[in-house]
């Protein structure tokens, strides 16, 4: 059995121990955060339909993200060429596709899902891009809670 290599990330929620192998590369960073361009997966719990992007190398940067089609199951996205072939992608089927999610300080209930810069992932070539969408047929934010819309 082969030792897989192991990085220690550091978070805002601890330590992280993370295969190397499972860490990201966004080429173009995101938006805000340009300069950063590796990033973990984490699932937050076994049973979330949550993970924390974290990056690599900054501890203050993790961001919440979610798997749009749990909410939204009509979700679709707009992937160029150019994008497709930056991510390494035969086919936009075997993209992952995540979404960001704010939660306001100190009330959880208020969650919502950012459906205009989606985070497109190809797994087998661990690499990722934020594609932003001008042509949505949703709003931009949908509230996780529905009984609060």
């Amino acid at each position: 059995m082969v030792k897989k290599a192991k990085k220690i990330i550091h978070s805002r929620v601890g330590p992280l121990t993370v295969e190397e192998d499972r860490l990201i590369l966004f080429p173009k960073g995101l938006m805000g955060f340009e300069h950063q361009r590796e990033f973990a997966l984490v699932r937050v719990r076994e049973d979330s339909a949550f993970f924390l992007l974290q990056s690599s190398s900054d501890p203050s940067l993790g961001l919440m993200v979610a798997d749009p089609y749990v909410y939204v199951p009509d979700y679709r996205i707009r992937i160029g060429t150019a994008e497709q072939e930056m991510l390494r992608l035969k086919n936009i089927r075997e993209a992952v596709v995540l979404v960001t999610v704010t939660i306001p300080p100190g009330r959880p209930e208020d969650a919502v899902i950012n459906l205009v810069g989606p985070l497109v992932i190809n797994a087998r070539a661990r690499r990722g891009m934020q594609v932003p969408q001008n042509q949505l047929r949703h709003p931009p934010r949908v509230r996780l809670n529905p009984e609060r819309q």
